[in-house]
């Protein structure tokens, strides 16, 4: 006899849509905090996340404690080679859901599309392992880190240019693959003390366009992220 799923109640899916809203109530109240902010720093500098909304990686950040650096549904992750681990609970966000509308009379569609949202469970890495029979699909692009010291001498310029934009610059260790950051709101720059100045040279031109394009913003220049 074949499974049939139940229907939620109206007061159900009220039950629902009141713990979805609350969820995101919860992961936008984390930016406020200087560790939540993080969590959402480290989970938005991974490429495999780099396709979710804002929205969504607010949600993958709070839910995953910032260790999540690439979520998949359940059979996409059959697809890429890997299975979920049993016992794994799903991180919640929002799928979009297009509904054709019809006429009210007729029944017929009209021919216009509105986008609805539900929450739908996904999976991040550490809730995975690899198929026993494949080659399971490489979940970052390949990469060698920047070493040497080479061009080390450049860096006192590059902090003094972004000190001439309004903001400061410090060198503090970073947990996670983010090698640093620029918080436009606190005016302030951070990069990884950790790695060799070769690739702290690397990452401050990088966060030194972000601070220059905030600059030009304020001075009403379009000056948008692939520009900067």
């Amino acid at each position: 006899m074949a499974n049939t799923k139940r229907q939620l109640s109206e007061a159900e899916r009220e039950q629902r849509r009141r713990h979805d809203r609350e969820r995101l109530r919860a992961a936008a109240e984390q930016l406020l905090s200087t560790e939540g902010w993080q969590r959402w720093v480290r989970t938005r500098s991974s490429n495999g996340l780099a396709r979710y909304s804002l929205t969504n990686q607010l949600l993958v950040a709070l839910q995953s404690q910032g260790r999540a650096t690439f979520v998949a549904g359940f059979k996409q992750w059959l697809e890429l080679g890997y299975y979920v681990k049993r016992g794994s609970r799903g991180i919640r966000i929002m799928a979009p859901m297009p509904v054709k509308q019809r006429d009210r009379q007729t029944g017929e569609e009209t021919g216009e599309t509105i986008t609805l949202f539900k929450a739908v469970s996904v999976f991040f890495q550490e809730q995975v392992e690899a198929l026993p029979c494949g080659e399971p699909t490489p979940l970052e692009a390949p990469r060698e880190p920047l070493t040497g010291d080479s061009h080390a001498h450049l860096l006192p310029r590059l902090v003094a240019f972004c000190e001439s934009l309004g903001y400061s610059v410090a060198f503090e260790p970073i947990t996670g693959p983010a090698g640093g950051w620029c918080d436009r709101q606190a005016r302030r720059i951070v990069v990884d003390a950790a790695v060799a100045p070769n690739a702290q040279l690397r990452t401050l031109a990088h966060e030194a366009a972000h601070a220059l394009g905030d600059v030009d913003n304020r001075h009403r220049v379009e000056l948008d992220r692939r520009r900067a």
